[in-house]
């Protein structure tokens, strides 16, 4: 599975209200204290990028606060957040959980919960957090995706092109959907259908790693393999160690008789993902 088109969408941090935890008595009596909360409200809501410990560092600052549920609540998520960032996958899990305990009406960590399942290869409870992520919010664009995806890695890509359908229903400018559909649709041997989704994420997004790998695959099940190495040396141009762009340029060069350039794309696929050859044989292709 891709890392860059298909890594799951996290909702962007929910921002906290100051208000809430400006008004507590500690920090009515101490404008030190006051300065605090406002310093760590900005680091929990994301506000300086360079580092996920600085987020993590001024949530959990907010949590042990103790006070007002539904700050807390979003000071969970957003250390949730932060943990999945640095790719703690079990720590990010808590605090979703944690985050969802106080408010079980949110759908945002039911959908980065889901998220963070999905990462860790537990997809059954991946696709249990998305579910309820949309049944809390019908219209959740990114839980539908990210569910799409989670199907995709359970080789279910009949459920997987559904849900794509209903994200780009929800929100026709969603390249990360159209891309995904063009994967799908390139497995399931819907080529033509593929390629238009591709072609429509290209026209504006002409740098899009993902999506030129995406189409490359899908030329290689045309038989067009020449097409097929220009999309995937576009890929490799914008993402060099992209596993998949590199294993499909490898087999598009071995069907053209060149052995040599075939076996260092493969070699070098394999050192990035090591059973990537098992994805592309559930691909279709070989």
């Amino acid at each position: 599975m891709k890392s860059i088109a298909r890594g799951g969408i996290i909702n962007g941090v929910a921002p906290i209200l100051i208000l809430l935890l400006l008004g507590s008595p500690a920090a009515a009596q101490d404008p030190k204290a006051k300065n605090n909360v406002i310093e760590n409200l900005a680091l929990c809501n994301g506000i300086d990028r360079t580092s996920p410990e600085l987020q993590i560092n001024g949530c959990t600052a907010i949590i042990d606060l103790g006070e007002h549920t539904a700050a807390a609540a979003i000071a969970y998520n957003n250390r949730g957040n932060a943990y999945a960032e640095k790719g703690d996958y079990d720590r990010a899990v808590q605090d979703f959980d944690q985050s969802i305990k106080l408010n079980p009406t949110n759908a945002k960590p039911f959908n980065n919960s889901g998220v963070a399942y999905s990462k860790k290869g537990e997809y059954d409870l991946a696709i249990k957090n998305l579910d309820e992520a949309i049944r809390l919010n019908p219209n959740y664009v990114k839980a539908f995706a990210n569910r799409a995806e989670t199907y995709q890695k359970k080789n279910e890509y009949d459920r997987a092109a559904r849900d794509y359908d209903e994200a780009i229903r929800l929100e026709p400018n969603s390249k990360a959907a159209w891309n995904g559909r063009c994967w799908t649709r390139a497995i399931l041997g819907q080529l033509q259908a593929a390629l238009e989704d591709c072609n429509k994420v290209l026209q504006s997004e002409p740098t899009d790693a993902a999506t030129y790998d995406s189409r490359g695959l899908t030329y290689m099940k045309m038989g067009q393999f020449d097409t097929a190495i220009d999309d995937y040396n576009s890929a490799l141009r914008f993402e060099p160690k992209l596993a998949s762009a590199l294993y499909g340029r490898g087999l598009a060069k071995l069907k053209k008789g060149d052995k040599v350039g075939s076996d260092a794309d493969i070699s070098a696929a394999k050192k990035i993902q090591a059973k990537i050859d098992a994805d592309f044989t559930r691909y279709g292709v070989q």
